[in-house]
């Protein structure tokens, strides 16, 4: 599979499951942009991978998206494969979720992706070509307890990808989702700290009580997520639109 010709832009591409996918486009050949809020680690998986540019901004400001896609599109050229990456997640019990927790779950994992989609997609309709991707969760399509918030994103999200997939059918654009399990990342690891403090139990534990929910007994690889992503990207994925892809080890089915 090659995206030789085809200019990418990874959001949350620094680090986790971002700079995977980052890494397995430039591969194909496409030309990526990472996006994210922190420069120390934009450039240094840029430098690693190769990557044309960074571009700094966070996908809750509007403004600052447009621009910081207007700056990637005159360096290098209009964006065709969009990758809606960054996310966050915060847990408390739905008695604590409060409308605050709500909007910032929603600001990050559904209005950022808008935001994002806004900016490309008219150059995309023009060019009769677009891949738009959207990292969501196995909790876009299943309910976990204690993040009922970022649960209600990540479902919208994907009611976003559904939606946006049949206005653009005829137009040469696919519009989906991964949505990954329980990944292997430093955000997952964190998470696991937190809990073991919180609780006073073994990290090793908890962890274990991560792997359980898939059927596999692991956690998944962000290059795994990679994969999914970069076939998405491709011509031999032009018939897929509107899907949300579980790669979780059968943990949703």
């Amino acid at each position: 599979m090659s995206l030789a010709g085809r200019h990418a832009m990874i959001t949350g591409g620094g680090t986790g499951i971002g700079a995977a996918i980052a890494a397995a486009l430039a591969r194909a050949g496409a030309r990526v942009t990472l996006a994210g809020r922190r420069e120390g680690p934009l450039e240094e998986t840029a430098k690693a991978i190769g990557a044309a540019g960074t571009v700094r901004f966070d996908v809750t400001d509007e403004a600052a998206v447009a621009d910081g896609f207007a700056r990637a599109a005159e360096r290098s050229g209009p964006v065709s494969i969009l990758v809606n990456n960054a996310g966050a997640a915060e847990s408390a019990p739905f008695e604590r979720t409060d409308t605050s927790l709500l909007r910032r779950m929603l600001g990050v994992n559904l209005e950022g992706a808008v935001h994002c989609i806004h900016a490309v997609l008219p150059g995309m309709r023009e060019a009769g070509f677009g891949r738009i991707v959207t990292v969501a969760s196995t909790a876009g399509l299943k309910g976990y307890p204690y993040v009922s918030a970022y649960c209600a994103a990540k479902h919208a999200a994907i009611g976003l990808t559904r939606a946006l997939a049949l206005e653009t059918a005829r137009s040469g654009i696919t519009v989906n989702a991964v949505c990954p399990g329980f990944t292997d990342t430093d955000l997952v690891r964190g998470s696991v700290a937190r809990v073991a403090a919180e609780t006073g139990r073994e990290e090793a534990d908890v962890r274990a009580s991560f792997t359980r929910a898939n059927p596999q007994g692991r956690l998944v690889a962000p290059e795994e997520v990679a994969d999914a992503v970069s076939w998405l990207a491709g011509e031999a994925a032009s018939a897929v639109t509107g899907q949300a892809i579980a790669v979780a080890g059968g943990e949703f089915m």
